[in-house]
């Protein structure tokens, strides 16, 4: 469900906010594959590691870390819609 929200959230956006998808775990062609899916427009990385994951809080997938400009970060853990990434990331700005 998140998958196309945020591409959706992202593309309403436009250059206000920068979105990069993370993958935790699984091959590259499965990563790959997935952002082709769903279409994404925005960078793609892998984090086999689990670095950025940890410093941004995430303990499992699905999840999205807002990032506001002064550094600070709103977690949406769990599923959620178009509308929910849109607002976290507005509120992030303001």
């Amino acid at each position: 469900m998140e998958a196309p929200s945020v591409e959706a959230a992202r593309k309403r956006l436009g250059d206000s906010a920068n979105f990069v998808g993370v993958a935790w775990y699984g091959d590259d062609e499965s990563f790959t594959a997935f952002a082709q899916k769903y279409g994404f427009t925005f960078p793609q990385i892998s984090d086999d590691e689990g670095v950025v994951f940890q410093r941004f809080g995430v303990a499992s997938q699905p999840a999205t870390a807002v990032v506001a400009p002064d550094g600070t970060v709103d977690l949406l853990p769990g599923r959620f819609d178009e509308a929910e990434v849109e607002a976290a990331v507005k509120a992030a700005a303001a």
